[in-house]
């Protein structure tokens, strides 16, 4: 008895296959893009950092989160939600109340962490005084210009940030006694 040949399996068209696939996965997959803070880092220099002029103490908000995500604002446990309109009245005092910033210019808010805070909190922290700072610089450009920040040209833009300069440091300030 007479073997027959088992039939063949035409493999020439197996690797368009295999491409087609790769490309319809690729395709079709969505990637997570990571999001952060918009922060612009100082250049780097070796040269050693110049001594920071005293801050008088009523124009630094102290911000705290501790390791239990709660808020201490100026020794005052706050709420997040609470958090933006107090930065908004400390940046923008302009000296009328004794226990907050003398003016725009020369407020700087000092946000410190604990090792144990969470990072949503954390962002949402940053969130809540950066909403401040847009606030605050689209009531200006309103004022002076009639759009908001975000729609103003480059130097008019330039004009409003100088005017309400966002100055979060993460840092301790140095005090003036």
């Amino acid at each position: 008895m007479a073997r027959r040949a088992a039939p063949e399996i035409n493999a020439g068209s197996m690797a368009d296959i295999a491409f087609l696939l790769l490309i319809f996965f690729l395709v079709t997959t969505t990637m997570d893009v990571d999001s952060g803070i918009s922060r612009k880092l100082p250049p780097y220099d070796e040269r050693e950092p110049p001594e920071m002029p005293p801050i008088k103490e009523r124009n630094i908000l102290r911000v705290l989160v501790n390791s239990q995500d709660l808020l201490l604002v100026d020794d005052q446990y706050m709420k997040l939600e609470d958090l933006k309109e107090y930065a908004k009245r400390h940046i923008a005092n302009f000296g009328k109340e004794e226990n907050l910033s003398e003016s725009p210019e020369k407020h700087v808010i000092s946000l410190q962490n604990d090792r144990g805070t969470s990072y949503e909190m954390y962002i949402a922290v940053q969130n809540e005084l950066t909403a401040a700072y847009n606030e605050l610089r689209d009531e200006e450009a309103m004022k002076r210009f009639g759009r908001k920040f975000n729609l103003l040209d480059e130097a008019s833009a330039k004009e409003i940030a100088d005017y309400y300069p966002l100055k979060i440091s993460e840092a301790e300030p140095v005090k003036l006694k």
